[in-house]
């Protein structure tokens, strides 16, 4: 025999389990005292009291604040000479790329620098599209070398490298 429960049973259950468990977790609530004011607070908390001293002065923060770029900064240059090693590349002066880097610190509510009209143009006048952006026109020129041999590997006819270049550095602008 299966039995249901029924509607009036099943209000007693609730009834008795609200008489039970709320003075119950009401004593449990009243106990905790300290406990709640403690929640969330910790060694890995984000507003912790000691961070929050008033003896901290701007010149403090400031000085903590280029303790903290130059370290990131060293991180990166370390990082940078550890991929230059990997690519059978020498080694770089990490002390001199920092200071060469921190120098060139732009301040704050300047713009960084532009280039002049004598740095982008040949001869005083149209840009010359050869000299512009010579890293990216060289990237360029590596990915149509590399096309060029996946279709001298297929049987095809090779691109004009010199054209094909100019062909993508308009095309992507």
């Amino acid at each position: 025999m299966t039995s249901a429960i029924g509607a009036s049973e099943f209000g007693i259950v609730l009834l008795l389990t609200i008489l039970i468990v709320v003075p119950i977790a009401g004593v449990a609530f009243a106990r905790s005292g300290k406990a709640l004011e403690e929640l969330g607070k910790g060694r890995f908390s984000i507003d912790r009291d000691d961070d929050l001293g008033s003896d901290t002065t701007a010149t403090d923060s400031a000085e903590t604040a280029e303790r903290e770029l130059s370290e990131e900064v060293r991180q990166m240059i370390e990082a940078a000479d550890f991929r230059s090693q990997a690519r059978g590349e020498g080694r770089l002066d990490i002390e001199r790329e920092i200071e060469r880097l921190m120098a060139r610190e732009v301040p704050a509510g300047t713009t960084p620098p532009v280039r002049t009209e004598d740095q982008t143009t040949s001869g005083g006048g149209d840009p010359d599209p050869r000299t512009d952006e010579s890293g990216l026109r060289e990237e360029v020129r590596q990915l149509v070398v590399a096309n060029n041999e996946r279709r001298a590997r297929r049987g095809e006819k090779p691109l004009d490298i010199e054209s094909e270049v100019d062909r993508r550095m308009k095309e992507w602008g």
